[in-house]
């Protein structure tokens, strides 16, 4: 089966309203949202979007308006209650469900109590239930199987809650998202981006988090955060689409990790560079090289670079340094793609040449070629481009097709296959 996916990229944050939005404005209908959320069994609550401009850019903003506010807060027992009782899809009530939970667990760790002792504050007003449970529903609407999300933005400073002056980020979706192992950054925009609920939605739900997971895009969509920032676009972004399988255009046998090793050198002359690129390449290096390099006051030096696997890196290190004397040295760690290979041997006039397959090219082994150009006398180049011709020619030879039988011998060869 396909697997759809509702990627949200949080540049800016997020919040209910906005994941809503965002739904809905990929083409959730705003119409069933609502007919589904009045399962929760809950009135005197109606909800409009409206498209609107943040930042220059269009969105959709969600608003659920609540007649009577006198009852902003409730218990997470009794939230938890209302979800499960309620008249929704089984999907749509274990999303909603997960959610309120996640937020109940935090928030009981941050105030030392059970999770369903705890008092929801903003989240537990029905306006943010609401935006949970629509979210969820709208979801299920998209027919969408797999949330992703990329990084979440942060804002700075703090905020004003129900207990009083926070930081922001709110302890809250601190702990939400460092719960799941989201990655997190933050923006100098002294705003909360990012509020409880929109945290607690992503990490509920979201299974995967990073850049645009491969997909087919279906469609997107903005949902819109109240406030409108002069520099930066109030909006929360969901691509949704089938998931896909990229292939790599790159032919290649593997990946693996390899370290590299570098010193800054100014006293050695080239004749120790040059003996120990040699020695560092007989020890196992996958690959030295030496580069120019100016360095303070104007000195002329040089940067020895070694290339090796991660199991050699000590050895070589230390080898290296014993035979500058430099006084120390840099390691990071590097990926390389492997391109497949292959080798092989002609002959050129009695001289074993071995070459060297890639993918997209064959090449003659230097010390070989230089050993034949020498006892032969002939160029270099010319010995690299003979040999490198045979062995082409030799490939060509052994793909050619075979010739056709003749016609009766090719019928007793059928007869005798049958």
């Amino acid at each position: 089966a396909v697997t759809k996916i509702a990627w949200f990229q949080c540049f800016s944050g997020i919040a209910g309203d906005m994941a809503l939005g965002a739904l809905i404005d990929a083409g959730a209908p705003l119409a069933e949202v609502e007919r589904a959320c009045r399962g929760l069994g809950v009135s005197g609550w109606t909800i409009r979007a409206e498209r609107v401009r943040r930042a220059g850019l269009m969105g959709t903003h969600v608003l659920v308006e609540v007649a009577d506010q006198a009852h902003p807060h409730r218990p997470a027992s009794d939230v938890l209650r209302l979800v499960a009782e309620a008249d929704l899809p089984e999907r749509v009530r274990q999303r909603a469900l997960a959610t309120f939970r996640q937020l109940a667990e935090v928030e009981g760790l941050l105030h030392g109590m059970a999770p369903e002792d705890v008092e929801f504050h903003e989240v537990g007003a029905l306006d943010s239930i609401v935006d949970v449970v629509g979210v969820c529903v709208a979801l299920e609407l998209l027919g969408i199987d797999e949330v992703a999300a990329s990084a979440v933005a942060q804002g700075t400073g703090t905020v004003r809650a129900a207990h009083g002056v926070l930081p922001n980020p709110p302890p809250a979706v601190v702990k939400l998202l460092a719960g799941v192992g989201a990655p997190v950054f933050g923006v100098d925009v002294a705003m909360e981006l990012t509020t409880p609920t929109g945290a607690a939605i992503l990490a509920a739900n979201v299974a995967r988090w990073g850049a645009l997971p491969a997909m087919t895009v279906l469609g997107d969509g903005f949902g819109a955060g109240t406030r409108d920032f002069p520099n930066r676009a109030n909006l929360v972004q969901v691509v949704i689409g089938n998931a896909a399988t990229v292939e790599s255009t790159h032919r290649q046998e593997a990946s693996a990790d390899a370290v590299v090793i570098e010193t800054t050198l100014d006293d050695v002359t080239g004749e120790v560079l040059g003996y120990t690129t040699a020695l560092l390449l007989a020890a196992g290096a996958l690959d030295v090289w030496t580069t120019p390099a100016t360095m303070k006051k104007g000195r002329p030096g040089h940067v020895v670079t070694v290339l090796s696997r991660p199991a050699d890196a000590d050895a070589l290190s230390a080898r290296l340094l014993a035979e500058t004397g430099s006084l120390g040295a840099r390691r990071y760690l590097v990926s390389r793609d492997i391109q497949t290979r292959s080798g092989g041997v002609v002959d050129l006039d009695g001289y074993p040449i071995r070459i060297k397959v890639g993918p997209d090219r064959a090449k003659a082994e230097f010390d070989d070629v230089a050993a034949a150009a020498s006892a032969l006398n002939r160029p270099l180049r010319e010995v690299a481009a003979q040999a490198e011709f045979r062995w082409s020619r030799a490939q060509k030879e052994l793909v050619a097709p075979t010739p056709p039988l003749a016609s009766g011998l090719e019928d007793s060869a059928h007869q005798s296959a049958r």
